[in-house]
């Protein structure tokens, strides 16, 4: 599946949730959000037969975000679902971790394939005064064993943000030095409680220069390696010598990657959402609703996905501007 610009299609992100068990600064309120009504989640049926489609058309990856995914119940019932889908060969998870040590033996025999951990700090006072809850040992206890589950392809997420974790990116970027794990630093995206609170994120130039005064040359692996070549996915890799695992990162607003984008989101009201920053897109739940055929179906999502815009526009405020928060859309 391409879309006009010639980009193939074939990542979908699903949010099942926008419900969270933490209240992360830069992404919600300290009161939390109103809960989505019951009636107004996509089923795991509907987000099967919207994968089904996906699927047919060319969609080859599905990542499972909320919210905080592993709140929705029974949730590797779908990771199960999603694997029994003819075309889909990877299924991933991106959380939290403050359940996944407890869920980790049932989401790997459901057959997942991946997860990316959300962690920001390595400290317990900083993880709280980001997270505003007492969950860092949990999380701590994921991180273990993910560092030793080999079935499963693992990163690590962090955002860095100004005055608040700037001093730990080393620390953090060392649990690749002796772990198979990818350490990706993303750049704070203008995004509801990020833009409205004023918080600045590192520029990511900054962040590879401490890197590399700590660590030594940053020896680039993968697509970034080869000039001229195009990368897969949004991070530039990189390996200082001694590392088992590398360093990625994802700066979106620094250096706009759009012309490679190959996803769309899928949010948990099942709206299709072609892009981060626009609200162009297709509400899928009516169509599943209005007695819409699976041909139909991947019919009307082919159309929509045909118009996926050419870039984002985060730099201005347009009236394009999609204004879901990113707990709404999955990242």
């Amino acid at each position: 599946m391409q879309d006009q610009f010639q980009r193939k299609i074939e990542y979908l992100r699903v949010s099942v949730t926008d419900c969270c068990n933490l209240r992360c600064r830069y992404c919600m309120p300290a009161h939390g959000v109103k809960k989505l009504r019951h009636a107004d989640v996509l089923t795991y049926e509907e987000i099967l037969r919207d994968v089904r489609a996906l699927a047919a058309l060319g969609v080859r990856k599905v990542r499972l975000t909320g919210g905080e995914p592993l709140v929705r119940r029974d949730i590797t019932r779908l990771v199960r679902g999603l694997k029994e889908i003819p075309g889909i060969e990877t299924v991933a998870l991106t959380t939290n971790g403050v359940l996944l040590g407890t869920m980790m033996d049932e989401l790997l025999d459901a057959g997942l394939d991946a997860v990316n951990l959300s962690l920001d700090t390595l400290d317990g006072g900083t993880f709280f005064s980001i997270t505003r809850r007492p969950m860092f040992g949990a999380v701590m206890e994921a991180l273990t064993r993910l560092a030793e589950e080999e079935r499963l392809t693992v990163k690590v997420n962090c955002v860095p943000i100004m005055g608040v974790n700037d001093e730990e990116l080393a620390a953090l970027a060392a649990i690749a030095r002796t772990h198979p794990i990818d350490v990706r630093f993303i750049e704070l995206m203008p995004i509801g409680c990020a833009r409205t609170e004023n918080y600045r994120g590192v520029p990511m130039d900054e962040v590879r220069a401490r890197l590399k005064d700590a660590f030594g040359a940053l020896l680039p692996v993968g697509e970034a390696a080869h000039e001229g070549a195009v990368p897969k996915g949004p991070a530039a890799y990189v390996r200082p010598a001694g590392f088992t695992g590398t360093i990625g990162f994802i700066d979106a607003m620094e250096h706009k990657f759009c012309h490679t984008c190959n996803r769309v989101r899928l949010t948990a009201e099942g709206f299709l959402k072609l892009c981060l920053y626009s609200s162009a897109g297709l509400d899928t739940r009516a169509l599943l609703r209005g007695g819409m055929s699976d041909a139909q179906l991947a019919d009307a999502i082919a159309h929509a996905v045909w118009q996926k815009p050419e870039e984002h526009h985060f730099e201005i405020d347009q009236e394009t501007r999609d204004h879901r928060a990113m707990y709404q859309v999955g990242g």
